[in-house]
């Protein structure tokens, strides 16, 4: 469709601006005053009419008038009322499964994973399973995880997703709180190490004193209350000079 710079302009659909106002006014009693027409195709204008409802500030009465070639009677094809610039609109939609964030999920709610959820990949749970996979190529059987009792396991994505989002977050090497850490998780006695590929990088903290007790940590993670943390003490004897000193001033 050519763009209506390059259109040629009708003088006979252009023209019909009493025609599409009478048009707009036998829908809606809020046609206002004439805004202007434009060529939107070849022998097709469009003419706009403001909108004097209250509820609708900003949208515009939209004629669409055209006319068959050699034909000088033009005839309206089309009243729509649409949003104009600065116009008061509802929001794009966005489906429930997209709108939903991480804690909005209260006592009681129920959050269905979709089949196709790339988190996560069948888990097998028996020796049977892993027959049949073996001579499943190229999913051998290295490249599963045991379900144990489970339908669907962590995927590689799915594990490394989760990784990348505990590493940004608050118990992350990139927190506040452990850029003024002198020393990390990574060697703190109260770490509480995890196994599979998760383990090489996070653990758990098991120190009540610590803002991450009970938490999955990162390795690079640390706070004040790391295991190494000493206090330096004080020497309780005295040395023979001050000593000395003490029975000169009478305080032996």
């Amino acid at each position: 469709m050519p763009s209506s710079a390059t259109l040629k302009e009708d003088s006979v659909v252009l023209g019909a601006t009493e025609a599409a106002e009478a048009a707009a006014r036998s829908e809606a009693p809020t046609v206002g005053g004439f805004l202007g027409a434009y060529m939107e195709s070849e022998h097709v204008a469009v003419h706009h009419f403001a909108c004097t409802d209250p509820g609708y500030v900003g949208w515009v009465w939209a004629v669409t008038v055209a006319r068959a070639p050699r034909i000088t009677t033009p005839t309206i094809c089309d009243v729509v009322l649409l949003p104009g610039e600065g116009a008061l609109v509802a929001p794009a939609w966005v489906p429930w499964s997209a709108r939903i964030r991480p804690g909005d999920l209260a006592v009681g709610d129920v959050l269905p994973t979709p089949a196709d959820d790339l988190r996560l990949v069948p888990g097998y749970t028996g020796e049977a399973d892993v027959d049949g996979a073996a001579g499943d190529e190229p999913l051998g059987v290295m490249r599963w995880v045991w379900g144990v009792g489970r339908e669907r396991v962590l995927s590689p994505w799915g594990r490394d997703v989760a990784a990348d989002r505990w590493d940004d977050g608050d118990f992350g090497p990139h927190s506040d709180m452990a850029q003024a850490a002198a020393m990390h998780c990574g060697t703190c006695g109260f770490l509480v190490t995890i196994g599979g590929p998760l383990g090489q990088g996070f653990g758990v903290c098991a120190n009540e004193m610590s803002p991450a007790d009970g938490r999955m940590v990162s390795l690079g993670y640390g706070c004040g209350a790391h295991s190494q943390v000493a206090i330096d003490v004080v020497p309780t004897t005295l040395t023979e000079r001050e000593e000395d000193v003490a029975v000169e001033l009478g305080h032996s």
